[in-house]
C-alpha cells in the first residue's frame, strides 16, 4: 500500500497517521504539500489527517477542500483509489464533495477530547476487514465540529446502502443517548462513499496503535489496509 499523506497549514496529526501506516505496512508514506498539484506516481491511498487546516477559518475544512492538491485527490478517488480522512480530514472530505453531508458544531457547543467507544458496522471493506461487524472498539476523539448532519434522503441512502462505517456507542456497544458525544444524526462517527473507496471518520484510530498510548483498537484499521496491499 503506497500512501500519500496530505499536509495543510495547520495539520497536526500527519506524523501520527504516518507512523500508524508505517507500523502496519512497513512502508513510510509520502508527505504531500497542499499547494502541490499531483499525488506521487503509484499512490494507492491518499490520507487527509487531523488538525486545524488553514486555522479553521470560514468553516472547518472549507479552504482545504479547495486546495490545489484536492483536485488530484478527487481524481484519485474517481479512478477507484482509496482515500481516508480523519477528523479535520473528514471535514475536508465533505467540503470537497467527496462525501455527503456536513459537520457542524458539537451539540453542546464545546470542544470534546476523550476516549470514545465505537461500533464497527461492517467488516468487509478495505478499511475494516481486520474488524468484525458489530465489534466495539475504543479510540479517542478531539473535535469541536463533529456533529454529522445530512438531509433525510441522504441519511436514508447512507443507511440503506450500508455506508455508515462507525457509530458512537457505549462500552457495551449500545448506541444513543449519552454515548453520542456530539449530537451526530444516527450516532454516525464515520461514513463511506458510494463505491466504499473513501472513508471519513471523526475519531482518531492513529492514536490507539500502541499499548503505551492506552490501547491498540485503532491498529486494525491500518492492518486492514495492509491486508489490501498484500492481496
Amino acid at each position: 500500500m503506497k500512501a500519500a499523506v496530505i499536509v495543510f497549514p495547520g495539520s497536526n496529526r500527519e506524523r501520527d497517521i504516518g507512523r500508524a501506516l508505517h507500523q502496519a505496512t512497513g512502508r513510510e508514506p509520502a508527505y504531500v504539500w497542499h499547494a502541490d498539484h499531483d499525488l506521487p506516481a503509484g499512490t494507492d491511498l491518499a490520507v487527509l489527517p487531523g488538525g486545524f487546516s488553514y486555522g479553521d477559518y470560514l468553516r472547518c475544512g472549507a479552504i482545504a477542500g479547495r486546495a490545489n492538491v484536492m483536485d488530484a485527490v478527487r481524481a484519485h478517488a474517481a479512478r477507484g483509489g482509496f482515500v481516508l480522512g480523519v477528523c479535520n480530514g473528514f471535514q475536508i472530505l465533505v467540503e470537497s464533495g467527496l462525501l455527503p453531508g456536513v459537520l457542524m458544531r458539537n451539540a453542546d457547543l464545546r470542544f470534546v477530547c476523550k476516549m470514545q467507544h465505537l461500533r464497527v458496522e461492517r467488516g468487509d471493506t478495505v478499511f475494516t476487514n481486520a474488524y468484525t461487524p458489530g465489534q466495539t472498539i475504543e479510540v479517542c476523539i478531539a473535535h469541536g465540529e463533529g456533529n454529522y448532519i445530512a438531509d433525510p434522503d441522504t441519511l436514508a441512502r447512507l443507511e440503506g446502502d450500508g455506508r455508515v462505517a462507525f457509530r458512537y456507542c457505549d462500552a457495551n456497544g449500545t448506541v444513543g443517548g449519552k454515548a453520542n458525544p456530539n449530537g451526530s444524526l444516527n450516532d454516525i462517527a464515520g461514513i463511506y462513499s458510494d463505491k466504499f473507496n473513501v472513508l471519513g471518520m471523526m475519531p482518531h484510530p492513529e492514536n490507539l496503535i500502541d499499548p503505551l498510548a492506552g490501547g491498540t483498537d485503532g491498529r486494525a484499521l491500518f492492518e486492514s489496509l495492509a491486508v489490501r496491499a498484500a492481496a
